[in-house]
């Protein structure tokens, strides 16, 4: 599901929004969206760094558990003195400064797992690594750096797991195939690193899987839909439901709810995740009794919205599937400029983005998406109290599947608190844990088994843009 290069124009969160169906919440309102110590091991680098610059060969300079910020744009003079102090070990000093930065900006997940990290200090803790692209893709990075953050001062702050704090080391790998091998491949060579989360995009999940798998280390990645993660391997696990389950959900709605059996497909070549939905979808309209009149390709060269939907028109076409990317969202875009509401519209878990809404605007109108979690399905539950508290707002799936996948790791840890002890415990068929979704369960695919649910968009004020994301009712 999403790629590299996902538009950081979220304003804030995408994370805070229902998640972003919060539309404004958070994300969508204008910023309003045993294990020893890793850190020792680590490099004291300057905490004016962001991460490490994208591209950069070395790996350690793309990891801190509080040494420097790895987030671009998110910071303070209170942060990086925290981080600072953090460096030197003066642990007390960095758990005052990052308070007095959380004051001024509670929705800086970074500072706040930085914050959880200080406070525990030299003790003895269990460390999980979090991969996010937090130079390329800065929203969608908060976004899984809130679910952590979250999760962390939860089990923190209820004792930990079986008395033992979590650590949590955050991962730059700008979303990159190449870069998430070497920082898998660092984060595999230190046995403090006891569970991946992560990756983001479905492509960097495929890489870092690959280093990951043979040697035991337990990845579970609560944003990658790709059908091509699905049995990759018994150390590969996923909180969000694979593209199998979006499919499903927009072929029957198209077919049962909408009456539209004929649909034209728009989807990225160049995308693993963008192919893998647009087989599913195929596969499942003509199982549910439709099919596909038309297919595009937006990357190819002289791709035009207009003209394709005409061709899509003559071609019989009743609705139109956006199966793009995020690095594909301008062309998804413009089909919605050009088509003008005359033809209906889905869209997969991409498209869940606040850049839909204020740019999408009117053209957007009753186009359904398919997302994991939607904020104001249930926005009584424990996870959506804890979270506005938290944070100050709402927020949305992807911020949802990452609480799920640290909980589902810190659940493992339980057990015996070793690599092998994580990877026996999650591939245990009778596995659950209680998670911001409900039972976070999975397939002997390592695939989460839970179904898909879809969202609109219609006018409203939530967002601050004019028009929201809200449940498709029955």
């Amino acid at each position: 599901m999403t790629k590299r290069n996902e538009i950081p124009a979220l304003i804030l969160t995408l994370g805070v929004t229902l998640g972003l169906v919060g539309g404004g919440y958070w994300w969508f309102t204008r910023h309003t969206d045993l294990g020893r110590n890793l850190s020792n091991s680590l490099p004291s680098l300057d905490p004016n760094s962001s991460g490490g610059i994208p591209g950069s060969s070395a790996p350690t300079e793309r990891l801190s558990a509080g040494e420097k910020v790895l987030v671009t744009g998110v910071t303070s003079p209170d942060k990086l003195a925290g981080v600072q102090a953090i460096a030197a070990g003066n642990y007390p000093e960095a758990v005052a400064r990052l308070e007095a930065s959380l004051q001024q900006n509670r929705n800086d997940p970074e500072a706040r797992i930085y914050l959880n990290n200080a406070r525990i200090g030299s003790q003895p803790s269990y460390t999980l690594a979090v991969a996010a692209p937090t130079i390329t893709a800065v929203d969608p990075a908060q976004e899984i750096l809130r679910g952590v953050a979250q999760a962390q001062e939860a089990l923190n702050q209820a004792g930990g797991v079986n008395g033992v704090p979590l650590r949590i080391v955050i991962v730059n790998d700008d979303n990159d195939p190449a870069v998430a091998t070497q920082v898998a491949e660092a984060l595999v060579a230190d046995d403090a690193v006891l569970g991946v989360i992560g990756h983001f995009g479905s492509e960097t999940s495929l890489a870092a899987s690959a280093v990951y798998q043979p040697a035991g280390l337990v990845m579970v990645s609560p944003t990658s839909t790709s059908i091509q993660l699905s049995g990759v391997g018994n150390a590969v696990f996923r909180t969000v439901p694979s593209d199998r389950f979006t499919a499903t959900a927009l072929s029957r709605y198209l077919v049962n709810v909408s009456q539209r059996r004929n649909v034209a497909l728009y989807f990225n070549g160049d995308s693993d995740y963008s192919r893998s939905l647009k087989d599913e979808l195929t596969t499942a309209l003509y199982s549910d009794g439709g099919q596909v009149v038309a297919e595009f390709n937006v990357v190819e060269s002289g791709f035009d919205a207009a003209g394709s939907l005409n061709q899509a028109t003559q071609q019989g076409a009743e609705a139109v599937a956006l199966l793009t990317n995020a690095a594909t969202l301008d062309q998804a875009l413009q089909v919605l400029a050009a088509n003008q509401n005359r033809l209906s519209v889905v869209g997969g878990d991409s498209l869940y983005n606040p850049r839909l809404l204020q740019q999408g605007g009117a053209s957007a109108v009753n186009m359904a998406v398919a997302v994991p979690w939607i904020f104001l399905s249930d926005p009584d539950a424990p996870f959506a109290r804890e979270a506005r508290q938290l944070w100050g707002g709402d927020v949305n799936w992807r911020t949802a599947m990452t609480y799920d996948a640290t909980i589902a790791l810190a659940e493992a840890l339980e057990g015996t608190p070793t690599r092998a002890g994580v990877l026996s415990r999650l591939g245990d068929a009778g596995f659950s844990a209680e998670g911001a979704t409900g039972q976070i369960r999975f397939l002997p695919s390592g695939d989460r088994n839970q179904a898909m649910q879809l969202v609109e968009v219609v006018p409203g004020s939530r967002s601050g843009f004019g028009y929201d994301f809200v449940p498709v009712q029955p």
